[in-house]
């Protein structure tokens, strides 16, 4: 372990920060993480076929499962935390880069990280997406939908499958965010990894990225990871109470 302090050194130093973002930074929020003690997959394995895009595709009970997982979930009545409002502090010093996040529930920006800086990995709860004809709006015109009876909206398009504009497991990644996440790491000089499990790829391969550059990498998370041997940090205190300790430094 390495002293907070001496962290807080390097974000001060730092010219082109990166930081990669999980589940974790939002538990503060009230939004469970997936692989955690108290993780939605850690409690229910089943909860993952809801997260397969060819179950999805395939069952309508799946469907109608994630639908109503959609409406009753955490994230429309989540607010930013002390973790997501250090990283707009810390925007504001002119030190960081981007923010790469795995996350889908949109904190970041709702804290008031610039939309041009946030990089969402694996999409976003906020928007639906038809997978026959690509049709996008946002999830707050579907959902009344779901209240209103419709167990599966389709597309008012098409007819088509409506699905949350978020990465399922099977599908790719959008490889323009892939290799804008590969171009903000490149320019980088400090990358942190906050509350991630560094087990989902290829994110977690930008901090192989990162190592393979000499780019200092920081991980903040309660659980270790397969990376803490590359990291020249690893702090597993509350993201909410060290990130803002460790921004205070660079304003």
């Amino acid at each position: 372990m390495t002293d907070i302090d001496a962290v807080a050194g390097w974000f001060a130093e730092a010219q082109a920060a990166v930081v990669l973002t999980g589940a974790g930074i939002s538990t503060e929020s009230g939004i469970p993480d997936f692989r955690g003690p108290q993780g939605v997959w850690t409690k229910n394995p089943k909860a993952q076929f809801m997260f397969t895009i060819d179950n999805y595709l395939a069952d309508p009970g799946v469907r109608r499962q994630a639908w109503e997982a959609r409406l009753a979930s955490p994230v429309w009545t989540a607010e930013p935390n002390a973790g997501h409002r250090a990283l707009v502090d810390y925007e504001a010093t002119g030190r960081l880069r981007a923010i790469l996040t795995q996350n889908i529930d949109g904190l970041h920006q709702a804290a008031g990280s610039a939309e041009s800086r946030v990089v969402e990995l694996h999409g976003t709860v906020r928007e639906v997406v038809c997978l026959d004809c690509g049709d996008r709006n946002p999830m707050q015109e579907v959902l009344p939908r779901i209240e209103a009876g419709e167990a599966d909206p389709a597309c008012l398009e098409c007819g088509g499958i409506l699905k949350s504009a978020t990465i399922s497991f099977g599908q790719e990644l959008v490889p323009e965010v892939i290799e804008a996440a590969v171009a903000a790491t490149r320019g980088a000089d400090l990358f942190v990894a906050i509350g991630t499990s560094l087990g989902v790829y290829p994110a977690a391969g930008l901090c192989d990225y990162a190592v393979a550059r000499g780019i200092r990498l920081v991980i903040v998370n309660a659980e270790p990871t397969p990376y803490d041997g590359d990291a020249d940090a690893v702090l597993r205190e509350p993201i909410g109470e060290v990130l803002p300790r460790l921004v205070a430094g660079a304003r």
